[in-house]
């Protein structure tokens, strides 16, 4: 069978792992069976996945917040709130995955190993990330961390669940998520109340006062680096 030149290498290593990862996993039997698969020359297929089935499991990752990101610009989501738009996004990003929900059940079980668990926390900050940029985030400071931070903890859960949501439609999964970004809200809120009390005011002052400086990466003094002290503006 000759490969389809129209699809990349990579690209055809996923597709040609995706039958095999429901029975073996992200290993290097199913690493094994894509390379042979999807006739890529074991040198290049190495070349970009030097790990194997590891950074393979990655790609398949990256491409779901690819198409997420693409199906999220192709719809006017002006009408939404964002609260509303966030909801969206993470729907999308699990519904395009749904057809291949045993090789994220089984990429779960690779992350959540000790040598792995890094690759696994950036895989989900990559996604949040993503969400956010998509949806045009303006933030450059300490915000644009606990954004991030505390909608990864949305996403993860939400994964979780659905991964055991047997229910039609996943619709309790959708249930879930709406809990979990209304728990985000009420937070949010009680912030904002907190700042505008002005017995509790003098309480996050400092907090406030030691964080300001904080930059977003590569838009403070030492781009390149995961953020940033201004330290001029303290």
């Amino acid at each position: 069978m000759t490969p389809d030149t129209t699809i990349t290498p990579l690209e055809r290593l996923i597709d040609a792992a995706l039958p095999h990862v429901a029975f073996d996993g992200w290993t290097q039997a199913t690493w094994d069976a894509a390379v042979t698969d999807s006739g890529v020359d074991p040198a290049t297929a190495r070349a970009l996945c030097p790990r194997g089935a590891v950074d393979l499991a990655l790609s398949f990752h990256r491409r779901g917040d690819r198409l997420m990101v693409e199906r999220l610009k192709a719809e006017d989501l002006s009408a939404l709130r964002f609260r509303d738009r966030i909801q969206r996004a993470v729907r999308y990003r699990i519904e395009i995955v749904a057809p291949h929900k045993e090789a994220v059940r089984r990429g779960t079980t690779l992350f959540s190993l000790p040598q792995y668990m890094p690759d696994g926390a950036g895989a989900i900050w990559g996604t949040v990330d993503a969400i956010w940029t998509a949806l045009g985030d303006p933030s450059d400071d300490i915000n644009w961390y606990t954004k991030r931070g505390t909608l990864g903890a949305v996403y993860g859960a939400t994964v979780l669940f659905w991964l055991g949501d047997d229910s039609p439609g996943w619709m309790n999964t959708w249930d879930f998520l709406e809990r979990r970004i209304d728990n985000v809200m009420q937070i949010e809120k009680a912030k904002g109340t907190m700042r505008k009390n002005p017995l509790l005011r003098p309480l996050i002052a400092g907090p406030a006062w030691l964080t300001r400086g904080v930059k977003a990466p590569g838009r403070g003094r030492f781009r390149g680096m995961p953020g940033s002290i201004n330290r001029q503006g303290w």
